[in-house]
């Protein structure tokens, strides 16, 4: 049975988020049902991470396993043309064929993320949905030196949602950068995995660093209180994509089981 690995662009503005779900519908239940109506197979599709109502992604990979030989062009080119008859917001940008043991989730190395910030007392048109508009002048740079005090390998338990089932808090934060271009601000982020809303709680505390009502002294506090009550406010889902995933260039031979509990169990990366 042919396993493909595959990278997907959604706009998560009409989605309850990627993991299927039974109160709304969901990427992952948009792509199985591409699927379903392209080959007649119940499949699983299973995703390197997950991301909630709202949250974007411009490269989320996933894999599925077909009984049917495809070539990745023909493959690609069909799922898209049964997402666009069903007027999914959904997008396949790329298919390949994987060995049978890569796994998106358990294989991938580093996750990338952008959350984005429009600065600016005009209210947002174009960028309605796809970014967080804040209708003031935010200081990026502290916002950057801000941002450099989370760096590491921390307790996040400040930056993670209440019910985020993760078995362990502490994660090692390799990048949290602040830019600035004109009225956009982005903040990018990359670790090997993320806890429930762990970017957008940052996202939230790094505008208060923006706006002078934090110093970076008090980021680094928010930090060692290890306490949800310590953290800013969580950011809007609307600035926040999931951008990449980094695989080894050769993927170990880690074979297990797949299973439906293995895709939507609480240790799966969510960061939003």
């Amino acid at each position: 049975m042919p396993r493909f690995r595959m990278t997907v662009e959604y706009d998560g503005g009409p989605y309850v988020g990627w993991q299927r779900q039974e109160n709304g519908h969901s990427v992952q239940g948009a792509i199985e049902a591409a699927v379903l109506s392209l080959t007649g197979e119940t499949v699983l599709v299973r995703g390197a991470g997950r991301t909630d109502s709202g949250v974007h992604a411009m490269g989320q990979v996933i894999h599925a396993d077909l009984s049917k030989e495809w070539s990745p062009y023909q493959l690609q080119n069909a799922l898209n043309a049964h997402l666009r008859l069903a007027g999914e917001r959904v997008s396949i940008l790329d298919v390949g064929v994987a060995p049978e043991f890569f796994d998106a989730r358990f294989s991938a190395l580093r996750r990338h993320y952008l959350y984005r910030i429009v600065s600016r007392r005009a209210p947002l048109a174009l960028e309605a949905g796809k970014a967080w508009w804040v209708p003031k002048v935010l200081d990026h740079e502290v916002m950057h030196a801000a941002a450099q005090r989370l760096v590491g390998k921390h307790d996040f338990s400040t930056f993670r949602a209440a019910h985020c089932q993760a078995n362990s808090p502490v994660r090692t934060l390799d990048r949290l950068d602040v830019t600035r271009n004109g009225e956009l601000i982005e903040i990018r982020a990359t670790a090997q995995s993320f806890l429930h809303n762990q970017i957008r709680s940052f996202a939230g505390t790094l505008k208060l660093a923006g706006e002078g009502k934090w110093t970076p002294d008090d980021v680094e506090a928010a930090l060692k209180a290890r306490d949800r009550k310590a953290c800013g406010p969580v950011a809007p889902p609307d600035g926040l994509y999931f951008m990449q995933v980094d695989y080894p260039d050769v993927i170990p031979d880690r074979r297990r089981p797949v299973t439906d509990t293995d895709a939507n169990d609480g240790d799966a990366d969510d960061p939003s």
